[in-house]
This record gives C-alpha cells, structure tokens and sequence, in this order.
C-alpha cells in the first residue's frame, strides 16, 4: 500500500502486537507511545459510542497537514494502527485495511486457544540466579 509509513496492530490495553514501517519511511515515533495514546483514544471513543447509543464507533481518522492516522478495530482484541502520508487516498486504506483485518482477526481468534505458558519454579530460581550474576 503505496503511502503507508506505518502498520501497527496494538491490543487494547496498548500494547504493540506487530508493526511494520516502509522502508522509506522517516524515523518512526516511539511506538510504544503511539500504542498507548491509540488504546487510550479507542477506550474513550468507545465511551463516548456507549453515550450516543451506539454499540461502537469501529473506526478513527486523524488528519493532519503532513500526514493520517486511521484506526480500525479488529474485533474486540486489536487495532489496526496505520499512519501514512496526506497525498494517499483515505478510502484506499479503508479498503486495504478492511481486507486486512478479517484475517488478522482469524488469526487472533486462533491464538486466543492457545494456553498461557507455565513456567515452573526452575525457570524463576534460574532467572534470579542470573540476575543475581548480571547485577552482583
């Protein structure tokens, strides 16, 4: 997708999931940041659906002078996070995003069957010794 600069797919609590930049992209901003204030912004744009009657608003759009920050849900566990350059069409990313994230959300859906992993007392007497060792 031609304009894109970033891709970011965040959780709702603000965490980055995965996130991609073009290659010809500038130095992106702290992501870490830019998933938070996403995750925060989807939290009180849901808020304010819930107000209005509505169940949600399943997307935001963000125009600045120099570039757009379109966020779309993917179900109830993501965001799909893209930030691209003024001169790119907004329905295009729609379009493409649309696309997108039936199949991240197929993907999440399968993921959420996974099992947390365990980690047993070796694991965390092995951990501190470590840490014990690197930190004296």
């Amino acid at each position: 997708m031609t304009g894109v600069r970033y891709g970011l797919l965040v959780d709702r609590k603000g965490f980055v999931l995965s996130h991609k930049e073009a290659l010809w992209a500038p130095r992106p901003p702290a992501l870490d940041s830019v998933a938070t204030l996403v995750a925060s912004n989807a939290a009180a744009t849901g808020a304010l659906a819930n107000m209005l009657g509505e169940r949600t608003f399943s997307e935001q759009t963000h125009q600045g002078e120099n570039g757009t920050l379109y966020v779309e849900s993917v179900g109830d566990q993501a965001l799909l996070t893209l930030i691209f350059d003024v001169a790119v069409p907004l329905g295009k990313v729609k379009v493409y995003a649309r696309k997108s994230i039936v199949q991240l959300a197929a993907i999440l859906e399968e993921l959420k069957d996974i099992p947390p992993v365990q980690l047993d007392s070796d694991f965390s007497k092995g951990a501190n010794a470590l840490l014990d060792d690197l930190l004296g």
